[in-house]
């Protein structure tokens, strides 16, 4: 319930700062994938445009006795040519909550590419975005993401 009431809080909070964005859209909630050698996380994903060119990420995602909270900021550059497609860089901090009470803190570089659909309220993205473990988590580069989100404006 306090992972609900984090995520929801962090969702507020986020979609109020992307307001005033001016992109191809500024608030997409939706499903998030994250998956590599042997994992694969699912959750709700919600992603925020504070800026043109600039966008916070939140996720909560599940695997079988793990939960993670991952924040992530993303630098987002055009592609010429290629409407709707942007690619982005970006980094941020997740924590691993383990069952049985352990957990473990990561950060997450990222890099990739998003999709809004003209005309369709879709967005899509892939990246890459490799674990960095913090303490005794082990580092996983093979680590990748997608995400399929509703563009609520």
């Amino acid at each position: 319930m306090k992972k609900a009431t984090v995520f929801a809080l962090l969702t507020m909070v986020l979609g109020t700062m992307a307001l005033n964005a001016q992109t191809d859209y500024r608030t997409a909630v939706g499903l998030g994938l994250d998956f590599g050698s042997g994992f694969t996380f699912v959750g709700p994903s919600a992603k925020f445009f504070l800026a043109e060119e600039h966008a916070a990420q939140a996720e909560v995602m599940f695997e079988d006795g793990i939960t993670t909270i991952t924040g992530l900021y993303q630098y987002h550059g055009a592609i010429t040519g290629a409407d709707g497609l942007k690619w982005f860089a970006g980094a941020g901090p997740s924590i691993l909550f383990f069952k049985g009470g352990e957990n473990e803190f990561a950060i997450r570089p990222t890099v990739g590419l998003d999709y809004k659909i003209n005309g369709v309220p879709l967005a899509f993205s892939f990246d890459w975005r490799p674990v960095v473990g913090l303490g005794d988590l082990e580092n996983e580069m093979g680590a990748f993401g997608l995400g399929f989100r509703y563009v609520v404006n």
